[in-house]
């Protein structure tokens, strides 16, 4: 079943995603890895669709990803 979307970016978090990731000095790899560790199975091509706002994330997803990133959720949401 297709979704429609109306725009072309799916997420509103990416860019603070990556933002966030590079400030840590995390590769996108790195982060698929830490968060397999948490049983959150996203591969780092995933994490590169994320960040490009071409995939949407999961609530687990994106709470596993600010522990990782050690982000406030409000921070991904640009509300700090």
């Amino acid at each position: 079943m297709k979704r429609i979307i109306d725009t072309e970016n799916v997420n509103i978090i990416g860019a603070k995603i990556k933002e966030a990731r590079e400030k840590s000095g995390m590769s996108q790899k790195q982060l698929s890895e830490k968060l397999e560790l948490m049983a959150v199975y996203t591969c780092r091509g995933s994490i590169s669709r994320i960040e490009n706002g071409k995939r949407a994330v999961t609530d687990i997803e994106i709470d596993a990803i600010s522990k990782i990133l050690d982000v406030s959720l409000n921070y991904l949401f640009d509300r700090e």
